[in-house]
């Protein structure tokens, strides 16, 4: 079974006869057994290419705010400055829970309804991050794949 086939059988098994459900079903499922089994706090960080997901996902290795400075034209300066109070795929934060139906302006999708509540470790700033843009800093962790199976799910269905 390739690491593909596994985990379409983990999504599988979380959504049921996916056929069957609504988008916004398969959140409230998804939802629920991310609330079950991730254990937290754990330790995330913005997650390193959006091209590793096998769908058609825009922006790379950053949060939509970071594109101008990180990809385009923007002031090196500038972006240092404003990483001090806006989030970025570089800093290491501690998710401590997964929250529904939270509105945050840094969320690459709008319409992604869950969201990581999450601290920057290095000033303890809070945050709502989608969760489809963390990734458990510990590659190797059950975190890791919980996450991972729903970015991928997401990414494909939204």
């Amino acid at each position: 079974m390739t690491d593909y086939d596994a985990q379409e059988a983990r999504i599988e098994a979380i959504l049921g006869e996916e056929e069957s459900l609504t988008f916004d079903d398969a959140v409230e499922k998804f939802y629920e057994h991310l609330r079950r089994f991730i254990q937290l706090p754990c330790d995330v960080t913005g997650v390193e290419d959006f091209r590793q997901l096998p769908c058609d996902v825009t922006g790379v290795e950053d949060f939509r705010w970071e594109e101008y400075y990180v990809l385009g034209p923007g002031s090196l300066i500038e972006y240092q400055k404003l990483r001090e109070t806006q989030p970025s795929y570089q800093d290491i934060f501690e998710l401590r829970a997964i929250e529904h139906d939270v509105y945050s302006e840094w969320k690459l999708f709008h319409d992604e309804v869950l969201a990581g509540h999450v601290w920057r470790k290095s000033d303890s700033k809070e945050f709502y991050l989608g969760l489809t843009e963390i990734e458990p800093v510990d590659k190797e962790s059950v975190n890791y794949q919980l996450l991972n199976d729903y970015s991928v799910w997401f990414a494909n269905n939204r």
